[in-house]
């Protein structure tokens, strides 16, 4: 039995998330479909970490076992002509047999994207959120210092997470300006639910005026989601990369 490891790429916009549901479409039934058309079989394809509705993926990790004979290489190709347009494999490596897409991811990094003009864009709608209110850059880096490190995320994360521990490790919190176009980088050993799109919203309250860069402190003390910014709309997230220890990643590009 082998197995496959693939790096997949998707426009979340037409979708209800990553995971397989009952009564809507996902990507991975979507993917799961393509592997049995071309394998004749059956297969459990387990992801990274699930993705919510609307939100798009340049580096997704998923894995699924097989007895195919298909050479490796060419899974991608072979997946990708059953698949629609807004999903792509992009590669495909034969790991070890215990390995495990969700188990054994070490990190991830996400993108967060603001459009950030006073008229909204006709081309980014789906891939950004848009922000009429000029955002003061500069402010927001600096209350993104309080946010890297070793911390409880308490007031980051959205109600029923039935997760242990809410302590995680922001290994880096950076922001790109072109144009219109804001981008805040964020890389975590993990993420709660709705992480990244509390903290974005946060960071936006302070490039408003609402709150300044030292309050991230006392938020983060309090623990408590009741205290940090409204959760971003989903359109503007992308998951980037997700890592694993051994394993090379092949990025996707904006």
């Amino acid at each position: 039995m082998r197995n496959i490891l693939m790096t997949i790429e998707y426009d979340g916009t037409n979708y209800h998330g990553w995971q397989r549901q009952k009564n809507a479409l996902s990507i991975q039934q979507l993917i799961e479909e393509s592997i049995e058309k071309v394998t004749g079989i059956r297969a459990r394809l387990i992801g990274s970490g699930r993705t919510d509705t609307g939100v798009h993926a340049l580096g997704q990790r998923a894995n699924f076992k097989t007895e195919t004979n298909i050479p490796v290489g060419r899974i991608p190709l072979a997946l990708n002509s059953s698949l629609p347009p807004d999903i792509r494999i992009i590669n495909a490596v034969e790991v070890h047999p215990d390995f495990h897409a969700r188990y054994d991811v070490v990190g991830k990094k996400y993108r967060y994207r603001i459009f950030n003009r006073s008229i909204p864009s006709a081309v980014f709608r789906n891939y950004s959120c848009f922000i009429p209110v000029k955002l003061d850059i500069e402010s927001m880096e600096e209350a993104a210092g309080y946010i890297i490190g070793r911390r409880d995320f308490s007031s980051f994360c959205s109600s029923g997470s039935m997760v242990r521990s809410r302590t995680r490790n922001v290994q880096m919190l950076e922001f790109e300006t072109k144009g219109c176009i804001i981008d805040m980088s964020i890389m975590a050993d993990g993420f709660l639910y709705n992480m990244v799109r509390i903290i974005a919203g946060t960071l936006v309250e302070v490039g408003k005026g609402n709150l300044s860069p030292e309050e991230i402190k006392t938020i983060l003390d309090k623990r408590d989601r009741r205290c940090a910014g409204p959760t971003m709309p989903p359109q503007g997230l992308f998951l980037e990369e997700v890592y694993y220890r051994g394993i090379l990643d092949t990025p996707g590009t904006m």
